[in-house]
């Protein structure tokens, strides 16, 4: 059954994770795992605990040659499948080829000292392992101890390689964006050197035109001064008995205003005495403008204390409103009284001045027209203290928005500050809860266990009742077996002092290592000066570029002035033009006959 499952998702390409837990996989679901692994591509994590694989020794073979092919498998769990060294052995040659795996669980095993070593010696060339689990496994802690300096290695490596792969992409990116605003920059200045070129051939254009309305404007002039000229004749002789009437009413209006000049010189006397008060209220109120200048370059030296002084001065604001509206009302109501005075002298004057209503209504309608003439003189100094006012109130705004973009920024940069400390809590939050996950899986597993021993020590009480017949046979071979642990023991030293030799040249390998990481470490320094350097460069080159786009300017300053004095001579040519037309006027027959005239 395992094996037409295996031989089906060979080519399945959906699933990612892969769960055999406790299958009794043997010689062919070993084999054919093998082959599921030289073919597949998706599966991403394999469980295979509780098979006792290692027990099948060419079928974990043929298992472990699939892995060593395979790269795309990151996590392989192979727990209780009681692989030995042998099979600890392939899987490390296996991990030698093997470039994707990261996590590799093999606790509850037997894979003892040979087995550790071997594993150990695969981590010097295999960099992509991160996680390897050896506990239950009769594995000394200084193979323990090694392995897990190994793993440290490769983590830091990777963490060091994908920091310098940051640094390139992010100075790609940038190198890019730049290259995209010098293009943009220089499309924009080629675009707008072709508007400037459509503009001056529109502009010769309109000119032209100009030239050609201005050409027939003047024919038209021709024609109407032709026109006004017959006017003017038919004119003169009315003006001739206009003004033999003119002197006739001259000589009445001199007697009439005889009898109006005392009437005026009373008004003259009312008005000037209103003109002096109002002369002596403008220079009040030029005074309190003096001062209120005074005031705001104060307050314009005095920025920090602008928020508590603004209802100070909105108070001299509205005072000088309400002194103006104050006035204004004043001067409507001097107005007003002298009107109601210049109507009870018609009314006295009515008997005496009928033949002379209407001289008197039009000069009651020019001291009319003086007062409006003063009253708007008087809005107008009003609208200019408004003016000043708004544009006070405009600085203080200006000062206000400035404080508040301080403020924003000061709070952006706060936000960011809370959201990178949020992110680094988070991260060691899941960090945390990793950790916690670990812990949580170990410990269920060691319940497992705890559970299967029970069973086990049950089986063994049931056992040992068969075994206690067997109990006298053993004791004979007891004997046997401590001569041979003797001898064992002897051997036992002799390998430890060939442990000790490996550990000592193990030590060196990883001393070895440590120069090779000070090398990379000198690498990496080196590209960041090369980076440099590149990025330097790229600033002299966009300077250069800068001063080229500076010369086009200039380039184009020039021909704007260029454009400026063919405009100019465009214009004189057009005014010598128009010169030449009147000249050509006034030297025609029509008009030396009109100046004979």
């Amino acid at each position: 059954g395992v094996r037409l499952l295996l031989h089906g998702l060979c080519s399945n390409t959906t699933v990612k994770s892969l769960d055999l837990k406790g299958n009794n996989l043997r010689t062919m679901g070993a084999e054919a795992l093998g082959k599921l692994l030289r073919q597949n591509k998706s599966i991403r994590s394999l469980t295979l605990e509780w098979n006792s694989l290692g027990v099948w020794e060419e079928g974990f073979s043929f298992f472990c040659q699939g892995l060593r092919a395979n790269n795309f498998l990151q996590r392989l769990d192979l727990r209780n499948n009681q692989i030995n060294h042998q099979g600890a052995g392939e899987l490390a040659m296996a991990l030698t080829q093997n470039n994707s795996l990261q996590e590799l669980d093999l606790r509850w095993n037997n894979i003892g000292l040979l087995g550790g070593r071997a594993l150990l010696n695969c981590l010097h060339s295999n960099k992509t392992l991160k996680r390897l689990e050896l506990a239950g496994n009769n594995v000394p802690g200084d193979i323990l101890k090694a392995v897990e300096q190994a793993l440290d290695h490769n983590q830091d490596r990777e963490a060091i390689l994908s920091e310098a792969q940051n640094q390139v992409n992010i100075l790609s990116k940038e190198v890019l964006s730049l290259k995209d605003e010098k293009n943009k920059q220089f499309m924009d200045f080629v675009d707008t050197v072709d508007k400037q070129k459509e503009e001056k051939a529109r502009s010769e254009k309109m000119s032209a035109a100009r030239v050609s309305q201005l050409q027939e404007a003047l024919d038209e002039q021709y024609s109407i001064m032709n026109s006004l000229k017959t006017k003017l004749q038919m004119t003169e002789a009315a003006l001739a008995l206009s003004e033999q009437k003119v002197h006739n009413l001259g000589e009445l209006l001199n007697a009439m205003k005889q009898e109006q000049n005392c009437v005026a010189e009373c008004h003259f006397r009312e008005l000037q005495q209103q003109k002096q008060e109002g002369a002596d209220r403008e220079g009040r109120l030029l005074h309190d403008l003096s001062a209120a200048s005074e005031k705001n370059l104060l307050l314009r030296n005095q920025v920090d204390e602008l928020e508590r002084k603004c209802k100070v001065q909105q108070d001299q604001l509205f005072q000088v409103k309400q002194d103006l509206t104050n006035t204004t009302a004043e001067l409507k109501l001097r107005a007003v009284e002298a009107e109601e005075r210049l109507e009870t002298e018609k009314r006295r004057f009515k008997q005496s001045l009928e033949d002379m209503e209407s001289l008197r209504v039009k000069e009651v309608d020019r001291m009319t027209q003086r007062m409006e003439a003063s009253e708007r003189s008087m809005q107008n100094r009003i609208q200019r203290l408004e003016a000043i006012r708004i544009s006070l109130e405009e600085e203080l705004s200006q000062v206000k928005a400035a404080a508040l973009t301080e403020r924003g920024q000061a709070e952006e940069e706060l936000i960011k500050v809370r959201s990178q400390a949020r992110l680094e809590e988070q991260q060691q939050l899941e960090h945390l809860k990793e950790k916690l996950r670990l812990m949580t899986e170990s410990r269920d597993e060691a319940q497992n266990c705890c559970l299967k021993q029970k069973e086990m020590v049950s089986e063994a009480q049931a056992k040992a009742k068969q075994l206690s017949l067997y109990a006298d046979g053993l004791r004979r071979r007891l004997d046997e077996l401590q001569q041979d642990l003797d001898s064992k023991e002897e051997e036992k030293v002799t390998e430890l002092n060939k442990v000790k030799v490996e550990l000592q040249e193990q030590i060196g390998h990883l001393e070895a290592e440590r120069a090779a990481k000070d090398g990379l470490r000198e690498k990496i320094a080196a590209l960041e000066r090369q980076l440099r350097a590149l990025s330097s460069n790229h600033r002299e080159a966009l300077l250069d570029k800068e001063g080229e786009i500076s010369l086009l300017l200039e380039k184009l300053r020039m021909k704007e002035a260029e454009i400026s004095r063919v405009r100019e001579e465009e214009a004189q040519r057009a005014s010598c033009l128009q010169n030449a037309i009147m000249a050509y006027v006034q030297g025609s027959p029509l008009g030396t006959h009109s100046s004979r005239k």
